[in-house]
């Protein structure tokens, strides 16, 4: 089958996901013996690589900057397509462009047929399940997991080769991980590589989501974490372990609270306020098991909360904060940074960690700093160098334009504002400016950033609060157990946030029909 000048299949962020229906049908003595329709995309995968040596991903001939969550299915494996849409929708809405599936790959089609027409990008392979003993109930290999015997080999092999047939036709998908924690043995690799070369080729094949080399390379990714909390200096200034460089297959900030409205849905009225224990059952599992890191930091940074509505306020305030500059800190250092996904996008059951949206869908904090971040035209403050980068998320050039920055007192009291004519090259980010040091910062300060176009028009703000008190990291200081998170020895101070004066805030909501739901 030939098309010429086909109209190509892109990711929302870059283009239209043109799909096209293929039908078929079977013939035999004048009469239809059966018949096959198929909806399928046109594009090319390609990667390239850092001169650090991370990899990076191409649609169609475009370095792509991937931001993405994890995805987990319901944890009654009772995923409709609407709920489906649901999701995917808040993918689209955050201006994400990626979902990560560790071995779960949902009950039906629906997901994926979605991803395609939304044009969200998947990346689908194995989980780390049968790379641990405690989850494989079997001795395992410390490189290769549990998949070992010959038996084993060969039903991972047919496994494989038939969830890539049963998914092969949807352009969404882009890379297939033959392994997550861990990497294929030799054999099993050769196994798997076989079958690719037989039934799909048009996709990257990675070993291992973790840095492993197998028998075709380096997966050329990385998985070193941090899992808890981080203060948003980290990201620009980790150069270690998950700041932005090179692809994160996994990492994020920790926990996510809820919204009050979902706390209330989850615990019982006497288990809603302290913290206790009951919270930190919604949590996960053995080092991520409590929310001890989360609140330390709320209280040191934002002062003690004295009621669940406080707390909850609060924490929804500082997830927005410290969510925002990892996916700010990756777009701006593209293309050293190729790319992040977010340790979970979404959550199988009511929890506390993990989640820019929670079980109930209600959007946290996080939701919204990702969403910030990820604007098409952008600007960016660099927590670590106080430099500013404007950031250009399409593939046409947007020049011409202006950016507007200025600094407030906590009174409101402007103290400083520039105006700079920038030109934004498609697909790239560059530094504009380098804030100076404020002398009359006492306690915090906030910073207004705005870019309009050449007609005036504005096409991003940004709105930052800093504390003259910085957040410092401690490398020497090591967390009990395996690296998941650099530990912080100096708190900003954003108390100050608390003596604000109170306003009053005049808002107006309209409800639009539109098909059978509503637009607000």
């Amino acid at each position: 089958l030939t098309i010429r000048n086909p109209k190509l299949w892109w990711p929302h962020t870059l283009g239209t996901p043109h799909l096209y229906r293929a039908s078929f049908s079977f013939h035999n003595a004048g009469k239809i013996t059966d018949r096959k329709s198929v909806v399928f995309g046109i594009r090319k995968v390609s990667d390239f690589y850092t001169k650090q040596g991370f990899r990076g991903f191409k649609i169609n001939g475009k370095k792509i900057l991937v931001r993405g969550g994890g995805w987990v299915d319901h944890l009654f494996l009772d995923d409709t397509p609407e709920s489906n849409r649901n999701q995917l929708e808040y993918v689209k809405n955050m201006n994400l462009n990626t979902i990560r599936l560790e071995g779960f790959w949902g009950n039906s089609q629906s997901l994926y047929s979605l991803c395609d027409s939304l044009g969200i990008m998947v990346m689908a392979g194995w989980s780390c399940q049968w790379e641990w003993e405690n989850l494989v109930k079997k001795k395992v290999d410390p490189k290769y997991g549990g998949v070992i015997s010959k038996a084993d080999i060969a039903l991972m092999s047919d496994a494989w080769h038939d969830q890539i047939v049963w998914l092969r036709n949807h352009p969404a998908i882009f890379a297939w991980f033959g392994g997550s924690d861990k990497i294929p043995s030799p054999a099993a690799e050769k196994s798997y590589l076989h079958i690719l070369s037989q039934i799909d080729s048009t996709r990257i094949y990675l070993a291992s989501a973790k840095e492993w080399t197998s028998t075709v390379g380096p997966s050329a990714v990385k998985m070193r974490g941090p899992y808890a909390y981080e203060p948003p200096v980290y990201w620009f200034a980790d150069t270690a372990y998950g700041g932005a460089f090179g692809f994160n297959t996994e990492t994020g900030p920790g926990a996510q609270i809820p919204p009050v409205e979902s706390i209330k849905k989850m615990l019982s009225p006497q288990h809603l306020w302290p913290v206790d224990s009951v919270w930190d059952y919604h949590c996960g599992r053995h080092m991520f098991g409590k929310l001890d890191r989360f609140t330390k930091a709320l209280a040191l940074r934002y002062g003690t909360s004295r009621s669940l509505a406080e707390f909850a306020r609060k924490a929804q305030v500082m997830e927005y904060e410290i969510m925002r500059p990892m996916f700010e800190a990756f777009s701006a250092r593209r293309y050293v940074s190729t790319g992040v996904i977010q340790w979970m996008l979404n959550s199988a059951w009511p929890e506390m960690y993990w989640q820019l949206y929670d079980y109930y869908l209600m959007p946290t904090g996080a939701f919204y700093g990702a969403q910030k971040a990820s604007q098409p035209y952008h600007t960016v403050y660099d927590y670590a160098r106080r430099a500013l980068y404007v950031v250009n998320d399409r593939l046409q050039d947007k020049n011409n334009c202006t950016l507007h920055v200025r600094v407030y007192d906590p009174q409101s009291q402007l103290k400083y504002e520039k105006k700079i004519g920038v030109n934004l090259p498609a697909n790239s980010s560059k530094e504009v400016l380098k804030l100076p040091q404020f002398p009359w910062l006492k306690t915090i300060c906030f910073v207004d950033l705005r870019l309009t176009d050449s007609s005036g028009k504005e096409i991003d703000n940004n709105f930052y609060w800093l504390s003259k008190k910085r957040d410092i990291l401690d490398y020497n200081l090591k967390p009990n157990g395996w690296y998941f998170y650099t530990l912080t020895s100096q708190y900003a101070d954003f108390t100050a946030l608390n003596k604000l004066p109170e306003v009053a805030v005049n808002y107006k909501i309209t409800w639009r029909k539109k098909g059978k739901g509503f637009t607000v």
